[in-house]
């Protein structure tokens, strides 16, 4: 298994400050934001690639902040691809974090024929899970000078 960076300026998916990563079929590329970190796979996922994607994905979880799993652009999900979603979702329950996941048709499809298509936590795009992330937030902003009020 290789990991390949992209990060040639003749590359046309480079982006400035985050070179994708290249993991044998699959390519990952990272955007660190305000209100989440944000992972984004293209590509296909399977049983030679998944572990070493599974690897680099849990290296982008960052504690107390809320991460989104983008599969929007994955043309093959194998079922092994699930064990990737259980080591994002054990992760990010070990970081203390909240988490979205955005699926493809493949994705959606792989997780209905498995069974786990209401496991994990999926939201229909980047831009919602980044709403609800800051409703979160704000909520969490409300509430706050509530509990530190003293009697």
């Amino acid at each position: 298994m290789t990991v390949t960076s992209t990060s040639s300026a003749s590359n046309s998916r480079f982006r400035y400050g985050n070179p994708s990563v290249e993991c044998n079929g699959a390519e990952l590329h990272k955007q660190c934001r305000q209100l989440a970190t944000v992972l984004t796979i293209t590509g296909a996922i399977d049983e030679v690639n998944v572990e070493l994607v599974a690897a680099q994905a849990k290296g982008c979880i960052i504690a107390e902040k809320p991460f989104i799993l983008d599969l929007s652009g994955v043309t093959s999900f194998a079922a092994q691809g699930i064990a990737l979603l259980d080591v994002i979702d054990e992760a990010c329950l070990a970081a203390g974090d909240e988490w979205s996941l955005i699926v493809s048709q493949s994705v959606s499809r792989t997780l209905r024929l498995c069974g786990v298509d209401d496991i994990f936590p999926a939201t229909p795009s980047v831009p919602d899970a980044l709403h609800h992330f800051s409703d979160v937030a704000g909520e969490r902003r409300r509430i706050l000078p509530i509990l530190t009020k003293s009697a």
